[in-house]
């Protein structure tokens, strides 16, 4: 297996992991108030958010950032309940061509996810010579996990949305409710203080 395929999968397997399910309770908060014509502001907002992961990921494997990994693994459920709530209150994308507030908290919310790994892939690392085609590798996997639960979670929508005939809104404030309240428990298991 080439190095550039075992740093792959290990992306694509951290996202998909359901040991560590944060990632895929963000992924679905952040995609809870679109619908699948909405890809494009989908394929942004995932996008984004691996920006965002793998600034911090870089930056902590290669020890320019530390961070107490206490608090990190503290404020991933805090971002999750936070995009949950937004999605709460605003239960619909915004028609405006401007930058959405799920944009924001994709990319800076990202930065936080990132730094929750950064220990596990420097262990990984070792003394590798270059770290830049593992990380490459790594966020290519995490980005097409990323977009394997999407598309799972826009087929469910669609279905339960579309066919079945339940209403969006409604739809949006469960399932971003249910991820909410699964944030909340994160938070007690993990607490920083």
């Amino acid at each position: 297996m080439s190095q550039f395929q075992l740093y792959f999968e290990l992306g694509y397997k951290h996202i998909l992991d359901l040991k560590g399910f944060d990632h895929i309770l963000f992924v679905i908060a952040l995609c809870a108030i679109y619908l699948a014509r909405d890809w494009k502001k989908i394929l942004i907002l995932v996008t984004a958010f691996t920006i965002g992961h793998s600034i911090t990921l870089a930056l902590a494997t290669l020890n320019i950032v530390k961070v107490n990994s206490s608090l990190i693994e503290f404020l991933i459920p805090v971002t999750i309940a936070i995009t949950a709530l937004a999605n709460v209150f605003k239960p619909r994308p915004s028609n405006s061509r401007g930058i959405q507030i799920n944009y924001i908290f994709a990319i800076f919310f990202g930065l936080i996810h990132g730094l929750g790994f950064s220990n596990y892939l420097r262990s990984l690392l070792g003394r590798e010579a270059s770290i830049f085609q593992p990380l490459l590798a790594f966020n290519i996997g995490l980005e097409v996990g990323q977009l394997a639960i999407v598309a799972i979670f826009l087929i469910a929508s669609s279905l339960i949305v579309g066919l079945i005939g339940v209403n969006r809104k409604e739809w949006t404030i469960t399932i971003s409710a249910i991820v909410l309240g699964m944030s909340i428990m994160m938070m007690i298991d993990t607490k920083y203080w």
